[in-house]
């Protein structure tokens, strides 16, 4: 499901580059669970955004879902995206003038389905907030605007789930609500996870475990212990 091989990142900072990854190669098949783990400035949000075609590497290459991300350009990456990716970002990034029903609906829109609505109150409910549908961002609270976030991400069906730190602006009781519908949902749909995690505890929830340091692969775990 996904292939990085030598993957590097290089950003110019003044008259020197500065490499943020360096020589990253790993892969993930369909259906596994990955947490890519290391200290700030490691280099995780990076990679995930290259993972995601978000970005472009310096060097290195990245198949997802059996097509190279190198080969494409701009809008072949996005239909690319919007047809198997589902996110879950830290800041939830939900759209403050739709309400949390609008929110889920959009990537169906995008792709045309006809039965959007019907879909994402689907999924509203089975994050437990189908009686908060009609609110807005706003209106909810850090949680539940992540659960909103969550259903969004499965609505379009995706392969594989980017995470970006999606417990990192929740407190403790909350983390946990969340997680365990990340993985249940996940479970359920058969999809690749991939997240980038500072909580070991929730790494540790996954299949494998890869840990950065300074842009470079420090330790692949293939298997949980």
């Amino acid at each position: 499901m996904l292939k990085v091989q030598n993957l590097t990142k290089e950003y110019n900072s003044g008259s020197k580059a500065l490499r943020v990854l360096d020589d990253v190669s790993f892969e993930v098949t369909a259906g596994e669970t990955l947490a890519i783990v290391g200290s700030s400035g490691s280099g995780k949000t990076t990679l995930l955004g290259l993972c995601a075609g978000l970005d472009r590497a310096t060097s290195g290459s990245v198949e997802l879902n059996g097509v190279s991300l190198d080969s494409l350009n701009e809008d072949e990456r996005s239909a690319l995206r919007n047809e198997h990716v589902g996110f879950i970002f830290q800041n939830f990034q939900l759209i403050p003038t739709l309400t949390a029903l609008e929110n889920v609906m959009v990537p169906l829109e995008l792709r045309g389905e006809k039965n959007a609505a019907e879909r994402s109150m689907e999924l509203l409910r089975k994050v437990g907030l189908a009686d908060r549908y009609d609110h807005y961002p706003t209106q909810l609270s850090g949680g539940e605007q992540q659960r909103v976030s969550l259903a969004r991400a499965f609505s379009n069906r995706p392969k594989i789930l980017f995470a970006d730190e999606p417990t990192g602006n929740l407190d403790e009781e909350t983390s946990q609500t969340v997680e365990d519908l990340i993985f249940e949902l996940n479970k359920a749909s058969g999809t690749t996870l991939v997240l980038v995690t500072h909580d070991l505890d929730l790494a540790a929830k996954t299949q494998k475990v890869i840990r950065l340091k300074g842009g470079r692969v420090i330790s692949n775990a293939e298997v949980k212990v």
